[in-house]
């Protein structure tokens, strides 16, 4: 029998060749980096289970900031941790709030840089969920928190935002947002929805950063069943047609299939979030010499961007940056 004509491993030998043929590729500016803004001064908290990742205050977000820009990456995603919470989450929309104070720092330390704020109430409530709670029953209100939610979004849009990005999963959250901002005359501020946003367990790092861990239940009332595909579609189909100009899936790894979906079926830009347990499985098993670091990332990046990604949320995102530039 005659050996096969075609031989796959010629386009394999050297780093030359594999680089020519390359069909994914990854860049600095296909990432946004997320950063939590604490109240206080000259504030770097090293969050204990995301290893080189921090609370910043103001000041040092906004170096940071400007660390993240020059390495090529365009924009960052903030989450704020205010000094105070309450049950009406007032410090979310307050036009002095730690969002709002950062995003004014940071556009004027680096106004070239992209400003994506995080739309949701959790992490200004007293108990850590994402809309306003009946006391009575425990329910989270749904119509009642989208007109916060609309406050919120609309004071970030104030403060100098670029793009606005709801999360707290309540049902016409996009529509409320987008009616809200219209009327206040930010109809050219774009809404990145996490229209795809599972109950997941890869979040537990994230609620230490952002300290905004519920105090009784969980948010599977809301967030998505991590079983469910096609209710991920209808998700963003809605988001859509309330006006989303672009949508996140959440969390990224454990759902490319998902974010394959997403992204065969929607004709916006598809962001896929890198979430904080995703992040720190990596770095805990490369502190133990389990793997390397570095071609463990890019290789996960790589997945995510080939999967259908559009925009890579992650912690990743400045050592990926540097380590391809």
């Amino acid at each position: 029998m005659a050996f096969p004509t075609q031989r796959m491993r010629r386009t394999r030998r050297t780093p030359g060749l594999r680089g020519l043929v390359r069909e994914t590729h990854l860049r600095p500016d296909d990432f946004i980096y997320p950063m939590f803004v604490a109240a206080g001064g000259d504030v770097r908290r090293e969050i204990s289970s995301m290893p080189n990742v921090f609370q910043l205050s103001i000041n040092n977000a906004a170096l940071e900031a400007k660390r993240v820009y020059d390495l090529g990456i365009p924009a960052v995603l903030l989450f704020g941790i205010p000094d105070a919470k309450d049950e009406a989450a007032t410090g979310a929309y307050d036009p002095e709030g730690i969002i709002q104070l950062a995003v004014r720092a940071i556009k004027e330390a680096v106004p070239e840089l992209i400003v994506v704020t995080d739309v949701c109430l959790c992490e200004y409530t007293e108990n850590g969920h994402c809309g306003i709670v009946d006391g009575s029953s425990g329910e989270i209100l749904n119509d009642v928190s989208l007109e916060l939610l609309a406050r919120t979004a609309t004071s970030h849009a104030e403060a100098g935002a670029d793009i606005v990005a709801p999360s707290d999963m309540m049902d016409g959250r996009v529509a409320a947002i987008r009616a809200d901002l219209d009327r206040e005359g930010f109809e050219n501020t774009p809404i990145m929805s996490y229209s795809v946003k599972y109950a997941s367990a890869f979040y537990g790092p994230f609620r230490d950063a952002a300290e905004s861990a519920p105090a009784f239940g969980d948010r599977r009332s809301h967030q998505m069943d991590p079983a469910n595909v096609r209710e991920a579609l209808r998700e963003n189909a809605l988001d859509l047609e309330e006006g989303a100009d672009m949508v996140i899936v959440k969390p990224a790894l454990p759902y490319l299939d998902v974010l394959r979906r997403v992204a065969e079926s929607s004709d916006v830009p598809v962001a896929a979030y890198n979430v904080s347990g995703e992040y720190s499985m990596i770095k805990a098993a490369a502190e133990n010499g389990w793997l390397d670091e570095r071609a463990a990332v890019l290789e996960a990046m790589t997945g995510i961007k080939r999967a259908g990604a559009d925009i890579i949320i992650s912690y990743h995102a400045p050592d990926v940056a540097a380590w391809i530039s």
